[in-house]
C-alpha cells in the first residue's frame, strides 16, 4: 500500500531564490545544447597510459604486503629452514613493489605498510618455543636481529614514495591550474 506524502520535495529551487544558471551543455542554442550533438567529433592526440602496474589502496597495500611476506616466510621455511636472512632479502623487492603500486592519493601509508607486514612475515619464519609466549618471544627476537633488514626496506619505501610524490608535484605544476569544465 502507498503511503501519501506528507512533507513536500527538498530538491528544486526555494521560493524567493532566483534559479541557478545552466551548464553550457543544458543550454539551447549554438553554445550547448542540439547544436553540440551535431558538431564532428575529433579524435585528440593519442596519449600513452599513464598508470603502468595495479593501483592500490592503503588497505590494499597493506594487506599486499603482509600476505606477500606471509607466503614468502611459509616459503623461506619450506625451503631453507626459516633462514631470516633470506627472508630479510625477499623483504626487500615486496617494499618497492609496494611503495610503486600504492596509489597516489595513500603514498603515505606505504612506509607504515611494510614495516607491518615485515612483521606478519616473522610469525611464520620466527623460532618459537612452546605457546603462545614463546612465540612471541622468537617474534620479538626475530625483529631485534633482522632490524637492518627492516630499516632498509622501510627506507626503500619511503625514498620510492617521496620520488612519487616529487614526481606528481612536478607534473601538477607543469599541467598548470586545473580549468573548470565551463571555460574548456
Amino acid at each position: 500500500m502507498e503511503q501519501p506524502r506528507t512533507r513536500p520535495p527538498q530538491h528544486g529551487p526555494r521560493r524567493g531564490t532566483p534559479p541557478a544558471p545552466l551548464p553550457p551543455q543544458a543550454r539551447r542554442g549554438p553554445a550547448g545544447g542540439q547544436a553540440a550533438a551535431q558538431r564532428p567529433v575529433r579524435p585528440g592526440p593519442a596519449q600513452p597510459p599513464h598508470r603502468t602496474g595495479p593501483r592500490l589502496t592503503g588497505l590494499g597495500g597493506g594487506l599486499f604486503c603482509a600476505a606477500l611476506m606471509f607466503l614468502l616466510a611459509l616459503i623461506d621455511q619450506l625451503l631453507f629452514g626459516a633462514s631470516l636472512t633470506v627472508y630479510g632479502v625477499l623483504f626487500l623487492p615486496v617494499c618497492a613493489l609496494t611503495a610503486l603500486w600504492v596509489r597516489e592519493n595513500d603514498l603515505l601509508t606505504a612506509p607504515v605498510l611494510v614495516p607491518i607486514g615485515f612483521a606478519v612475515g616473522l610469525l611464520a619464519v620466527a623460532d618459537g618455543g612452546g605457546g603462545v609466549a614463546g612465540r612471541l618471544m622468537g617474534l620479538v627476537t626475530a625483529l631485534a636481529t633482522q632490524a637492518g633488514w627492516l630499516y632498509g626496506g622501510t627506507l626503500i619505501a619511503g625514498v620510492t614514495v617521496i620520488v612519487r610524490r616529487i614526481r606528481r608535484v612536478r607534473r601538477r605544476r607543469r599541467l598548470g591550474p586545473a580549468r573548470p569544465a565551463a571555460q574548456a
